[in-house]
């Protein structure tokens, strides 16, 4: 994950951090599932407090933009509008191409599972 402290800048730090880890996600460079560095490792990583990056953490869990799963770390939540976003317009790529090659919607649900179990 690739964060950048501009110390010049007069946002401050956990600010700074927030919004690229929020930038990272909606581009798509943070998909959902995507464990984030624990705490400690990015707060040593930046040059920060424990207490700094707890902060972002805790802001972006209750943002719903990441998931604390106890002691297995932080994750990309699905929950994101920009996730969200994304993954609609999939579903609608996917409908149309299904339209497309005239398989019929059962069928086209069958063949999405199938891929999806494939994936898991």
């Amino acid at each position: 994950m690739d964060i950048r402290l501009d110390a010049s800048s007069t946002t401050p730090p956990f600010a700074q951090v927030r919004a690229q880890i929020i930038a990272l996600i909606d581009d798509g460079t943070l998909p959902t599932g995507t464990r984030l560095p624990p705490v400690r490792a990015l707060a040593t990583d930046l040059g920060l407090a424990a207490n700094t990056v707890a902060r972002v953490y805790k802001e972006l869990e209750e943002a719903r933009f990441v998931e604390t799963r106890g002691r297995a770390g932080t994750f990309v939540s699905a929950g994101t509008d920009a996730t969200r976003a994304r993954a609609v317009e999939a579903a609608a790529t996917f409908a149309r191409a299904m339209h497309d090659l005239g398989v019929e919607a059962s069928d086209a649900l069958d063949l999405a599972r199938a891929a999806l179990m494939n994936e898991a």
